[in-house]
C-alpha cells in the first residue's frame, strides 16, 4: 500500500511545520496550505487520505472546508484543530461532518492516535456483513431500516458521539455494536453499561475506577469502564437514568478526554468514543431539570432513531425466519420450525409493543410449545386485541413490553394487566413447585402431573426463574 497522503491547513507556519514533522515520522506524505483558497486548490489537484484543518483561516472558516469535503470527497476523513477549551467549536465541527478534533496546543500523542484511527478507514469494512444476520435485529427492507443501515455506515466513519433514541426492544445496543464493528475502533473493546443498573454511590468508581485505599473496602486499584474501553467504544445504555451528580462528572470526562479515578491526584487521558441510548424523552427531561443541557449537547452530537416494529411490519416474516433459525441452532433441533400461514398472518397483524425483543420471546415460547416442525397460530399465544397473554409478561420484562408513550387510560390498563400477570405467574410458579416436590424433583414425572410436555415444563421453569 502506498504511503498515505495528508493535507494540513493552518495559517500559522510553526503549527504547519509541527504537524508536517509529526506526520512524516509516521510515514505519511504531506502537503500544506495557509488559507482556504490554497486548500481548495490542493483538493482539486490531488487525492488525500486525511485532512487536518484549523478553524480560523484568513479567508474563511474551517467548517466551510469540512462542508466541501463532505460534498465532494465524502470518503476523506477531516479533523479540525480547535482552540483549547472551545467545546462549542468542537461540537459544531463534529456536527458538520468532521471525523474528529484536536485542541491547541496540539498534544502529539493524541494527534498520532487520531491519525491512526483515520487511516484505518482505508481498510475498514464498508458493508454491514454477517453481524446483522447473526442477530436478526436489522434485517428487513422497510424504508426506516434501510435508512438506519445507511446511517450506521456513515457514522462508523466518524468519531462523533452518537445518541440512539427508540423504544425498548428495538435494537439500540445492536446499532451501537454495528457502528463500533465497522469503525476504525473495531479491534478494540466495545464496553456496554446499563446506567440504570449501577447503584448511585458506586457510579464514580465504576466509571472512572479507584485507587487502593480510596475508601473503605478499596483493597486494590480498580480499572473503570472508561479505561476498559480505551481505544474502543463505551456504550451508555439508558443514559437518562444517570443522577445529576454523575452527569456533571461525565460531562467533564467527555470535555477533557480524561478521567480521575476515585482517590487519585491526577487525571488519566482516555481515548474512547461514547455512544449513548435511552428509551426516555430527553427533551422532556431537559425541560423538567432532570438532565443537564450541556451534557445533552455533548452526547447528542448526532442522533439516530431505531424504528419500532409496528412501523416495519413488512419485515416480520424475514425477522421471524432468522430468529427461528437461530433458535433451532441453539436448541439443537433437527429441523428449523416453520410458521403456518395463519401464524404468520397473526404475527404480521400484532402491534408488538415490546418490538423485536417481544417477537423473539413469542417465537421462543412457540418453539417450546410446538412439535418442533410447524408452529400454528394458537401456539403463538397472541390475543386477538394484540395485547400479550397473561403468561407472557414477567416482572423483569414488563418495562420492555410497555410502549414509549401511552395516554392515561392505556397506562391504567397496563397497570391492571401487570397486576393480573403477576398473580397468574405466582399461581403457575406455586403449581410447578408443588408438582416438583411431589415428584421428588424428577422433571419428567412432574410434567406428567402437570399435564404438559417435558420441554414445556423445562421452558416454564427457566422463564419463571425457579431454582
Amino acid at each position: 500500500m502506498t504511503a498515505a497522503h495528508a493535507l494540513i491547513v493552518d495559517d500559522e507556519a510553526d503549527i504547519r511545520e509541527l504537524l508536517e514533522i509529526t506526520l512524516l515520522r509516521m510515514g505519511l506524505r504531506t502537503q500544506s496550505a495557509g488559507s482556504l483558497a490554497e486548500a481548495r486548490a490542493l483538493l482539486a489537484e490531488h487525492s488525500f487520505n486525511l485532512c487536518l484543518t484549523d478553524m480560523r483561516l484568513p479567508d474563511g472558516n474551517g467548517l466551510e472546508l469540512i462542508a466541501q469535503i463532505q460534498r465532494e470527497h465524502p470518503g476523506l476523513p477531516a479533523a479540525v484543530i480547535t482552540a483549547y477549551g472551545n467545546a462549542q467549536a468542537a461540537v459544531e465541527s463534529l456536527k458538520a461532518g468532521a471525523f474528529d478534533f484536536v485542541e491547541k496546543p496540539v498534544d502529539l500523542s493524541k494527534l498520532r492516535k487520531l491519525v491512526d484511527a483515520a487511516l484505518k478507514l482505508r481498510k475498514a469494512p464498508t458493508a454491514i456483513g454477517d453481524a446483522v444476520l447473526d442477530t436478526g435485529g436489522l434485517l428487513g427492507t422497510a424504508p426506516a431500516i434501510v435508512h438506519l443501515r445507511s446511517m450506521i455506515d456513515r457514522l462508523a466513519r466518524s468519531q462523533a458521539p452518537v445518541h440512539i433514541g427508540g423504544e425498548s426492544g428495538t435494537g439500540k445496543e445492536l446499532v451501537a455494536r454495528l457502528i463500533h464493528s465497522q469503525s476504525p475502533r473495531a479491534e478494540a473493546a466495545f464496553v456496554p453499561v446499563n446506567c440504570g443498573a449501577i447503584p448511585s454511590e458506586l457510579m464514580e468508581s465504576e466509571f472512572f475506577g479507584h485507587v487502593k485505599g480510596a475508601f473503605t473496602g478499596a483493597t486494590r486499584d480498580k480499572t473503570g469502564l472508561f479505561q476498559a474501553a480505551e481505544g474502543g467504544t463505551l456504550f451508555l445504555d439508558e443514559v437518562g437514568d444517570l443522577p445529576l451528580h454523575m452527569q456533571v462528572k461525565l460531562l467533564r470526562a467527555l470535555q477533557e478526554r480524561a478521567v480521575r479515578p476515585v482517590g487519585a491526584e491526577t487525571e488519566v487521558p482516555v481515548n474512547v468514543r461514547v455512544i449513548s441510548a435511552t428509551h426516555k424523552d430527553l427533551n422532556r427531561m431537559l425541560a423538567d431539570g432532570q438532565f443537564r443541557q450541556d451534557l445533552y449537547y455533548r452526547l447528542n452530537v448526532i442522533e439516530i432513531r431505531t424504528p419500532p416494529l409496528r412501523e416495519r411490519a413488512e419485515d416480520i416474516p424475514q425477522l421471524a425466519t432468522a430468529i427461528l433459525t437461530r433458535l433451532a441452532k441453539s436448541n439443537a433441533l433437527p429441523t428449523t420450525p416453520k410458521l403456518s400461514a395463519d401464524a404468520l398472518r397473526r404475527l404480521s397483524q400484532h402491534p408488538f409493543p415490546g418490538n423485536v425483543r417481544e417477537l423473539e420471546n413469542v417465537l421462543e415460547r412457540a418453539v417450546t410449545l410446538s412439535d418442533g416442525k410447524l408452529i400454528e397460530a394458537d401456539e403463538l399465544q397472541l390475543r386477538q386485541d394484540g395485547a400479550p397473554p397473561a403468561s407472557y409478561a414477567s416482572p423483569t420484562a414488563s418495562a420492555a413490553l410497555t410502549p414509549a408513550a401511552t395516554d392515561a387510560a392505556s397506562a391504567a390498563s397496563a397497570a391492571s394487566a401487570s397486576g393480573l400477570d403477576t398473580q397468574m405467574e405466582d399461581l403457575e410458579r406455586r403449581s410447578i413447585i408443588e408438582a416438583l416436590e411431589k415428584a421428588r424433583y424428577n422433571k419428567t414425572k412432574a410434567a406428567v402431573l402437570l399435564g404438559m410436555s417435558f420441554r414445556s415444563l423445562r421452558y416454564r421453569i427457566k422463564k419463571l426463574g425457579i431454582e
